[in-house]
C-alpha cells in the first residue's frame, strides 16, 4: 500500500514540468590581441566593455539549443588591448511549460547557467594572453528579460520571445 502513493508521485513528475541539462559545451571561442607585445609596456589602465547576446533554437522533440555570446573588448587608454568572445551553449531537455513559463526558461534561467562557464572560458583566455585577470560581474538575466519583455511591448511587438 505504500508502493501507491510513491507510484503516483513519480507519475505525477513524468507528466509535469521537467528540466534537465544535458550538455554544457562551447561552440565558439576567439582571443585578439592585436597591440601586442606594445601594449604590455604600456601603463595598464584597462576600459571594460561587455556585450552578451542569447538565442535559443528547438532541436528534436523538448530539446533546446541555448547560446549565450559574451563579447569582451577591452581598450588600454585609445588603444584596443584586447577583444575576447565566446560561445557558451547548452542543450537542455523542457518540457511540460506554457509559453510564457518556455520563453522565460529559455531567454533567463538557461543563460544563467550557462554564464559562469563563459566567465572562466574569457577569464583563462584572458590570462593566458598575458594579460590581469578579469573576472567579469554576475548579470541578472531575469531583470534583462523583463527589460526586453518590457522594450518589446512598448514596441507594439509579441511580447513573448519567439523560440527561434
Amino acid at each position: 500500500m505504500t508502493d501507491q502513493p510513491n507510484n503516483g508521485a513519480v507519475a505525477n513528475e513524468e507528466n509535469g514540468p521537467q528540466f534537465s541539462l544535458q550538455r554544457i559545451y562551447v561552440r565558439d571561442l576567439s582571443f585578439e590581441a592585436p597591440k601586442s607585445p606594445a601594449i604590455f609596456r604600456q601603463e595598464w589602465t584597462p576600459t571594460v566593455s561587455l556585450d552578451l547576446n542569447t538565442r535559443q533554437k528547438p532541436l528534436e522533440g523538448d530539446f533546446y539549443e541555448v547560446v549565450l555570446t559574451l563579447s569582451v573588448t577591452v581598450n588600454n587608454g585609445e588603444e584596443v588591448a584586447f577583444i575576447v568572445e565566446v560561445q557558451q551553449a547548452g542543450i537542455f531537455l523542457i518540457k511540460g511549460l506554457d509559453d510564457a513559463a518556455m520563453s522565460h526558461t529559455l531567454g533567463a534561467f538557461c543563460p544563467n547557467i550557462l554564464f559562469p562557464y563563459a566567465r572562466e572560458a574569457i577569464d583563462n583566455l584572458v590570462v593566458r594572453g598575458s594579460f590581469p585577470a578579469l573576472m567579469l560581474a554576475p548579470v541578472n538575466f531575469d531583470a534583462l528579460y523583463a527589460q526586453e519583455l518590457q522594450r518589446m511591448q512598448e514596441a507594439g511587438e509579441t511580447p513573448m520571445p519567439t523560440v527561434q
